[in-house]
C-alpha cells in the first residue's frame, strides 16, 4: 500500500510542523517503509544549530512514532481513535541527519497485546542506519 501526504493526514493527528512523514512507499500487516524529506526550511534548524544545522533526536524519534501510527491506525481511520506514543527503549543515534537527507523510516511489529503494540523502528539516510529504537504505542479509543 502506497499512500501520499493527503492520505497519511486522514490517519495521524499531527499538522506541520510536527507532522513527520511525507509519504508511505511499502506496508505490510505488520510492516511499514515510510519517508520525510529533510529541508533547511524545517523550524527546528533555526536554533538546532544555526552554524550546523542537525536534526534533534527527539524528532527523529518522534517520526519513528509517526510511520509506526500509519501501520496501526491504517484500519482504523474512521474509528475516532488516536495513537498513543507510551514508550521508548533501545534508542541509538548512529548518524547525524542534515538539511537534503531524505530519511527512510522502517518499522515493525514485534508483539501485541490488547491494543498495546510494541514495535522495531530503524532510520535510514542514504541507505546507512542513522536511528533505531523499540517503540511501545497504543491506541486511545
Amino acid at each position: 500500500m502506497v499512500m501520499n501526504i493527503d492520505q497519511i493526514m486522514e490517519i495521524l493527528p499531527h499538522r506541520s510542523p510536527f507532522l513527520l512523514v511525507e509519504s508511505v512507499s511499502e506496508m505490510g500487516e505488520d510492516y511499514i517503509v515510510a519517508e520525510k524529506n529533510v529541508s533547511i526550511n524545517e523550524p527546528y534548524f533555526q536554533g538546532h544549530f544555526p552554524m550546523y544545522p542537525i536534526m534533534p533526536g527527539v524528532l527523529i524519534v518522534e517520526g519513528m512514532a509517526q510511520a509506526a501510527g500509519i501501520l496501526l491506525m491504517k484500519d482504523m481511520k474512521d474509528q475516532n481513535v488516536l495513537p498513543i506514543f507510551m514508550g521508548i527503549d533501545h534508542a541509538r543515534f548512529k548518524r547525524e541527519i542534515r538539511p537534503g537527507d531524505r530519511i527512510i523510516y522502517k518499522v515493525k511489529l514485534l508483539q501485541s497485546k490488547k491494543e498495546v503494540y510494541k514495535l522495531e523502528a530503524k532510520v535510514y539516510v542514504r541507505e546507512k542506519l542513522a536511528a533505531k529504537a523499540e517503540i511501545m504505542a497504543g491506541i486511545k479509543r
